[in-house]
């Protein structure tokens, strides 16, 4: 097991200890973890805001995300919108390009890129994600946090009225901070439920009853309820337990990864008084530790709780900036560059990754573009394998599909190639039309001569005509009776 030790310079360190070496009755260590208490329950933080350079940055990018969050249901391309997940349908819409589920190939290479450019931008940039376009740091910090401190006040204003009784004043602040909440998870809520239903469709059903739509109605609800719970309770805990990513980090980062790091050369040793000669820049004021909003002291050195929000870089530069010293004890930085060398960003693992999302990116394009405007495919109706007619000729009963995945609607014919003699009979109206974006099923016999199908089986070939002059091919084993001219 791991324990929590503090050397000579009040540094927090890691000392492993062999299982066999510690009693079960043994008290745990004090520090488990930061949002935990010694007996395993929650410590609620009560984060500081620091509105310095990086924290307006970040707000930027936020905003940002947050309008795009939005605009991407409505904004339609090839009249859909730019992204619209249709379960229902299975048509996955991406920026004007629909993927189906015959499109196997597209989308298991859009997944692997995703992945592909998780690890990459991690092995660059570390967990910019978390810091900067996280939807739970996005929402959390810059809708949430400011809608509470709007009604509570601030941080230890706020957790003093917590651990007091209930009140009048304290009830009309929660109760009025968890509608604006609602508010906010409604207007998320609705937002998801969009990339799933499209607004159009989401305006008409919300002038609607529940009822006539209530498959969204309770994917809405649940949606809102589960919001309010992350962002009104879970909070931290989504990042610190919940959450994978940061469990990762240990094999996605590297010594050149950019990280959130204390400067311990100049720091140490840290410490309060007026007499400071013999004492390193950090006037241990935990400011770092009050703004953290996972709760951790960033001096103890990467751990996995830091989402690199760069709070504690704007904490720590404006206590410098008081006490007259240099910004930048606490900064972005890389392991690399705390043991004074230079970091670099062309290496073995990014090269390597670099280089498969170019094959990747590459692979896709090929498909993508090489992709045919319809897909078709031809199969054996249900029920009798093949019919005997009373002239002796044989029907054979087959169900052709048809997707069309060109933005225009189209028509098509089903004609035989070979065996030459053999006839088509379409059961329903041709030209069979099919519109765009959509599938269609259709059944036709095909009828050979007696004696044209020998020992039982013969392959066919159908050729499939659209409208547009594009044709397609098919190959399909006809059954019929093993003689040369009957059962």
């Amino acid at each position: 097991m791991e324990v929590t030790d503090r050397n000579s310079n009040g540094r927090q360190t890691q000392q492993f200890i062999p299982a066999g070496d510690v009693g079960v009755m043994d008290a745990p260590p004090e520090d488990i973890m930061a949002t935990l208490n010694a007996d395993g329950s929650r410590k609620w933080l009560y984060p500081e805001l620091n509105k310095g350079r990086w924290y307006y940055y970040r707000l930027i990018v936020a905003w940002v995300l947050v309008a795009v969050f939005v605009s991407l249901p409505i904004i339609k391309i090839n009249g859909k919108p730019a992204i619209f997940l249709d379960v229902l349908h299975r048509e996955f819409t991406f920026f004007g390009m629909t993927f189906y589920p015959t499109d196997t190939l597209l989308l298991m290479l859009l997944m692997i890129g995703a992945l592909v450019s998780v690890v990459l931008f991690t092995a660059l940039l570390g967990r910019v994600w978390c810091g900067w376009a996280c939807p739970q740091t996005v929402y959390l910090e810059f809708f949430y946090r400011p809608v509470e401190r709007l009604f509570e006040g601030k941080e230890h204003v706020r957790k003093r009225r917590d651990e007091g009784p209930w009140s009048v004043d304290k009830l009309w602040r929660k109760a009025g901070k968890h509608v604006v909440y609602l508010g906010f998870s409604l207007a998320l809520a609705h937002t998801f439920v969009a990339y799933f239903a499209g607004w159009d469709n989401l305006i008409t059903w919300m002038q609607g009853s529940p009822a006539d739509h209530w498959g969204y109605f309770v994917m809405m609800a649940g949606t809102t309820g589960l919001i309010m719970f992350d962002f009104g309770f879970f909070r931290e805990q989504m990042c610190t337990i919940a959450c994978p990513y940061a469990r990762f980090q240990s094999v996605l980062l590297d010594p050149d990864s950019l990280i959130v790091s204390y400067d311990e050369e100049r720091g140490e040793p840290r410490g309060k008084g007026k007499e400071r000669s013999d004492m390193g820049d950090c006037v241990d004021c935990y400011a770092c530790v009050r703004t953290c909003p996972t709760g951790i002291d960033i001096r103890d050195g990467l751990q996995m709780e830091c989402l690199h929000c760069t709070q504690c870089i704007d904490a720590c530069d404006d206590i410098m900036e008081k006490v007259g010293f240099e910004p930048g004890l606490i900064r972005y930085s890389s392991e690399r560059e705390d043991e004074g060398k230079s970091r670099r960003s062309v290496r073995p693992r990014t090269v390597i990754y670099s280089l498969l999302m170019v094959l990747i990116v590459s692979i896709f394009a090929i498909a993508f573009t090489t992709r045919g405007s319809y897909d078709v495919n031809v199969g054996r109706a249900s029920g009798e394998p093949f019919v005997v007619l009373p002239n002796d000729e044989v029907a054979n009963r087959l169900r052709f599909r048809v997707r069309n995945q060109s933005p225009k609607p189209t028509t098509y014919t089903v004609e035989a190639i070979e065996p030459a003699s053999a006839t088509v009979k379409v059961l329903g109206r041709t030209p069979i039309a099919v519109p765009e974006g959509e599938m269609h099923r259709t059944e036709i016999w095909l009828i050979t001569p007696p004696g044209e199908i020998k020992d039982g089986s013969q392959t066919a070939t159908l050729r499939v005509r659209f409208e547009n002059g594009t044709t397609q091919e098919m190959h399909f084993p006809l059954l019929g009776p093993s003689g040369p001219s009957g059962p």
